[in-house]
């Protein structure tokens, strides 16, 4: 089943789509990965959507990435007399560790990192950013603060605290759990919440190894200024545009967007951007004009995929959703100017033998149009650079792995399939050039421009580029 575009969609699954006929159903309209969010749910409820996945993926006979969304630490208040209490603008407030319930003048909050990173000046936004206080004093076990924004405070609201990177591991006991089993399950993707610095993914990476790629959810302020390092020690890159509109100014969220799209491109890393992509189609069968809007920005941008959360997992539309999101993509890459940007925010390459042929790839493909791109990958390396370049035809990943092939589902202009190594290079052609014929890229007549490394089978060795007319590859 060939995409009839380059970026991609990922998909939530929820009470809405966990049937066998809505998961398919969602795949026949565009979904190329589902997530499964830990926030919500059982384990038993996360395997029966896997399993159903892995039947819909063998009935349409194209890989289906799997990706699991852990849910990170989650900072709150503690309980408030009643239910709730009305916080005043410009009246004292203070935290502390105490677990008796609160009132308009304190309430507990049951997490002493948070006052170990707390300096005076330091704002603390309650539930989702609705209540704004400004820390006055404070200590290891208590904070006295005044009520900048005030409202109305309710039983365990979440805490954000912008701008300061709290000492604390994006990976909770629940998270270590959730993780053990997704990992059995045989999840294709890991979504790390709560990435603060370079080394939460150095902890994550010691726990999963390469039995999944890491997706470093950019969520925090102190995450963005530790891009580079994230970007680099990660394998993709989620834009989670609703935390960071908690803790910085809506304003910026567009920009940091852009900056975000273009370091993970720059860098080769899968980048997907999430988040009310089509909010109101929750509950409504279209969307508004402005989210139409939105999911092209991140397509003109170069996003590999865009998301659906709430949407697909809990909307009134979910099949619709993906149709729309599907439909908006094709749109956007009908239009010159959307290559046009792709070009022009290009970045180099490393200088590497791999890179180096993957800029002739471009280059190739701008100049002689070809049908497909072939590519052989046992590690997925070869076909994430070659899609870095963001060629003009189709990338056709071959490769032996069918965890590899999975994985490549998230990523630009690839139609992954799972393939059995070739040996010798007239091989390695024949069967490039066959497989671009059978899975409908192709015919006789067209060039196909084959990228793989020679001798085959040994990873990151990418050292060859082909091109080869069909009907006359070697053994025709």
């Amino acid at each position: 089943m060939l995409r009839q575009r380059r970026a991609r969609i990922l998909a939530t699954l929820g009470p809405s789509s966990s049937t066998p006929d809505q998961i398919y159903a969602l795949a026949l309209a565009g979904a190329d990965v589902f997530r499964l969010n830990f926030s919500h749910g059982s384990h038993d409820d996360h395997a029966a959507r896997y399993n159903t996945i892995r039947s819909v993926e063998r009935d349409i006979g194209r890989p289906i990435g799997v990706l699991m969304d852990l849910q990170g630490p989650k900072l709150r208040v503690g309980r408030m007399a009643g239910g709730k209490a009305v916080l005043e603008a410009g009246s004292r407030f203070r935290l502390d560790l105490d677990t008796t319930e609160g009132d308009a003048t304190r309430a507990g909050m049951p997490h002493p990192e948070i006052f170990a990173a707390l300096r005076p000046g330091t704002d603390l936004l309650l539930d989702d950013g609705k209540l704004r206080l400004r820390v006055d004093a404070c200590g290891v076990d208590f904070a006295e603060t005044t009520v900048m924004v005030g409202g109305a405070l309710s039983d365990r609201k979440g805490v954000n605290v912008p701008g300061v990177v709290l000492p604390i591991s994006p990976l909770t006991p629940k998270d270590r759990a959730d993780l053990a089993f997704g990992l059995e399950l045989g999840v294709d993707w890991v979504a790390l919440s709560f990435v603060q610095r370079p080394e939460d993914i150095v902890e994550a990476r010691s726990l999963i190894g390469d039995r999944a790629w890491i997706m470093a959810k950019l969520e925090k302020p102190a995450a963005i200024d530790a891009l580079d390092g994230i970007v680099a020690l990660a394998d993709g890159i989620m834009v989670a545009r609703g935390d960071l509109g908690v803790e910085l100014p809506p304003q910026q969220v567009p920009v940091l967007q852009r900056r975000i799209v273009h370091a993970a491109r720059a860098a080769g890393r899968p980048v997907v951007v999430a988040t009310q992509m089509l909010e109101s189609m929750t509950t409504a069968p279209v969307p508004t004009r402005a989210e139409v809007s939105d999911v092209a920005t991140a397509i003109y941008e170069g996003a590999d995929a865009v998301m659906l959360s709430a949407e697909s997992a809990s909307g009134q539309y979910p099949v619709q959703s993906v149709a729309v999101m599907d439909n908006v993509i094709r749109e956007v890459e009908q239009d010159p100017r959307w290559r046009e940007g792709l070009d022009a925010s290009h970045k180099p390459a490393d200088k590497t033998t791999a890179d180096a042929i993957c800029c002739a790839l471009r280059r190739v493909t701008n100049l002689l149009a070809p049908a497909a791109t072939v590519t052989y990958t046992a590690s997925g390396a070869t076909c994430l650079r070659a899609s870095r370049e963001r060629p003009t035809a189709t990338i056709l990943a071959l490769t032996p792995k069918m965890a590899i092939a999975r994985r490549l589902a998230l990523v630009w202009g690839v139609h992954p399939v799972p393939f059995e190594e070739a040996e010798g290079f007239d091989r390695m052609v024949a069967d490039g050039v066959a497989a671009a014929r059978f899975h409908g890229l192709a015919d006789a007549g067209d060039d196909v421009v084959v990228v793989a490394g020679f001798p085959s089978g040994r990873p990151g060795r990418t050292n060859l580029l082909h091109v080869v007319r069909v009907g006359e590859e070697p053994g025709v």
